[in-house]
């Protein structure tokens, strides 16, 4: 996936969850975050951001849009939106010659992927991944009732006829492995190895990033 018109900026402040300043060319301007989370360790003060300049529209407030984020040596994609769209270039190579459909409901529930492939059906859920220590990605970086929501509708799901997979998109490259948040959200991790041992299948891939792009890569070890 690529981002259009992206410019560098040097990070100055984050007032709430969805604004925050960067100085670009000189000038402090307002931007919209594109990810609700924490992102603490990401947005630190002097920082190198990249932004991707917004066209015209009589709806938006801000002109530019924070996607990236340089931590240390690392290029990191923070783009909530992200994640799908690259899974939805990646997951035909998973699951080649199989039908993808995105934003899928079913029953009172809302999947971000249902897929047929080789008779079955699929159902699968993407989390993108911000968080690392020490090489190592972690999610979630906040507690997230939702997530453990998503997790609890996917092992429904099993006894109804469904395969279904937990997809976690680690926004970065050259991980060492992934590991659910236990310190943050003991719930989710706990959830999360319930689900794996009731047989929701789980996935972890990096990715490489560019200030313009993100492009899901190779496979992670996920330690539970």
């Amino acid at each position: 996936m690529n981002y259009k018109n992206i410019v560098e900026g040097r990070f100055i402040s984050r007032p709430n969850r969805f604004v925050a300043y960067a100085e670009i060319n000189g000038r402090t301007e307002v931007c919209h975050v594109k990810n609700t989370g924490r992102c603490r360790e990401l947005l630190t003060e002097g920082c190198t951001v990249w932004l991707e300049k917004a066209g015209c529209s009589a709806k938006r407030k801000t002109l530019y849009d924070l996607v990236a984020v340089r931590k240390g040596d690392r290029l990191i994609n923070m783009d909530s939106a992200a994640p799908n769209r690259a899974a939805a270039e990646f997951l035909p190579k998973i699951f080649p010659g199989g039908s993808i459909r995105p934003e899928y409901s079913y029953g009172n529930s809302r999947f971000d992927f249902y897929i047929e492939h080789e008779g079955k059906k699929i159902l699968l859920e993407v989390k993108g991944v911000t968080l690392e220590q020490d090489g190592i990605a972690m999610f979630p970086d906040a507690p997230t009732e939702r997530g453990l929501k998503h997790i609890n509708e996917l092992t429904r799901c099993l006894g109804e006829g469904f395969e279904t997979y937990l997809l976690f998109v680690v926004q970065m490259e050259d991980v060492r492995c992934f590991s659910p948040n236990d310190i943050t959200h003991p719930a989710f991790g706990q959830a999360l190895r319930q689900a794996a041992d009731s047989g929701v299948k789980l996935l972890a891939y990096d990715c490489k990033v560019t200030p313009g792009s993100m492009e899901i890569r190779n496979g992670v070890e996920i330690r539970l």
